[in-house]
This record gives structure tokens, C-alpha cells and sequence, in this order.
């Protein structure tokens, strides 16, 4: 498992359907080792600190090997590395296996798994598409978040090593699928009821299935 680049940029005011909205959505790769710190790397911004950004999402990846699934629905779209606004770029690294509470070393520092990515507008205003939001969750490959256990420096080609794994947590591709799902099936129930035992899952994702099992109990 790889970092293969690291992403950062800062906010910045884009006009998009009659619209000025800012957004750091845009990031660039940078060369050299960079600083990553509690809430975020050094030289990287978040323009909505509500939903993105703070402990749980201070750092965004985004699975390599997805690139090339969205080049072959998206033809003709150049793509290159940080498209997705992810700040690393990752390697091996995807959402099926990659567990909430898998906790990682990369470079110096230590990071934990914490959710999915939840994407907002900004994703269909960097693809110029108003589907693309929808197209993106139901594809399930979201890219997860990462909370900074130990800060530290990182860069482009660091290995990225498993530290710790709780056998008893749930992929970041099931908690998506279970966002989706709705009406919850009886399976569905059991799953979610499992994963709001993860101690790591943030509360605003246990929010979701909670609503899902009580619509299921209506």
C-alpha cells in the first residue's frame, strides 16, 4: 500500500450555474515531505468547516484505481491526480477492505479510518455535472477520511503500513451501502445495528442509521 501523491490548496471563489461559490475543492500535488497535523496537512484549507475538514476529516483519500473507472464512464475527461479534491492519493487501499478504525502508519505519522466521504454540490461543480453527486455515492467508491493520531511528515511514495485492526468493525463500503439503502431490509437492520457499535464511527454517521432502522420500525 502507497501514497502516491499528496494534495493540498486553499479556498477560492468559482462561478458555477449563476452562481459564486467557494470552495477548496481544487488542490494541487506538491513535491517534498509535507507537515501533516491534527486537522489538516500544512498549506491546505477547507472553505465550510461544517462539512468538511476538523478531527475525523482532516485528511481525505481517494483510492488510485478509481481513476480509471471513471475515465472509461466519463470519456474524453482529463483526470489527472487530485481531481476529486482527495489530499492523498492512495494505492491499494480500497473500500471494501479498508474498515472503520483501521488505524495506519504513513511517513512519521500515525492516522485512524474514521467514514466515507459524503459529497456535497462542489463534486458536480468540478465535474460541471448535476449528476455527478448521485453517480459518485452510488458507484461506492467514495474514498474514505482519516483522523491524525499522531502527527508527523509525509510525502509522495511513502508506504502505508496496517497498524491495528478491529476485527468486530465494518467496511467503509458498508456504511455507504447502508446510507443508501432505504427502505433498511431485515439484513440491512443487523448490519446497521452492528455498525453503531464502532466506537470510531462519528455520531453525524450514526445519525444516518439511526434514522434508517427507525423508518424500518414505522
Amino acid at each position: 500500500m502507497k501514497l502516491v501523491s499528496v494534495n493540498i490548496g486553499v479556498p477560492r471563489e468559482v462561478k458555477w450555474r449563476g452562481q459564486n461559490i467557494t470552495t477548496a475543492i481544487y488542490k494541487n500535488p506538491v513535491e517534498g515531505r509535507v507537515a501533516l497535523r491534527t486537522l489538516n496537512l500544512e498549506g491546505d484549507r477547507q472553505a465550510n468547516l461544517s462539512i468538511h475538514g476538523g478531527y475525523n476529516r482532516a485528511v481525505y483519500c481517494y483510492p488510485l484505481e478509481h481513476y480509471d473507472f471513471w475515465k472509461k464512464v466519463l470519456p474524453g475527461r482529463e483526470l489527472p491526480l487530485a481531481f476529486f479534491g482527495e489530499n492523498f492519493t492512495t494505492d491499494g487501499l480500497l473500500e471494501d477492505s479498508v474498515h472503520v478504525g483501521d488505524r495506519f502508519s504513513i511517513g512519521s505519522a500515525e492516522v485512524m479510518v474514521t467514514q466515507p466521504r459524503m459529497p456535497c454540490h462542489k463534486l458536480g461543480m468540478r465535474f460541471d455535472s448535476d449528476d455527478m453527486v448521485k453517480r459518485f455515492l452510488e458507484s461506492g467508491r467514495t474514498g474514505f477520511c482519516l483522523a491524525v493520531t499522531r502527527e508527523g511528515e509525509v510525502g509522495a511514495g511513502d508506504e502505508i503500513e496496517l497498524l491495528a485492526r478491529d476485527s468486530d468493525s465494518v467496511s467503509i463500503f458498508e456504511i455507504t451501502r447502508l446510507y443508501l439503502a432505504r427502505p433498511f431490509s431485515d439484513a440491512d437492520a443487523v448490519s446497521a445495528r452492528h455498525a453503531l457499535q464502532i466506537p470510531t464511527l462519528p455520531e453525524r454517521w450514526k445519525g444516518y442509521l439511526r434514522e434508517g432502522l427507525e423508518k424500518k420500525d414505522d
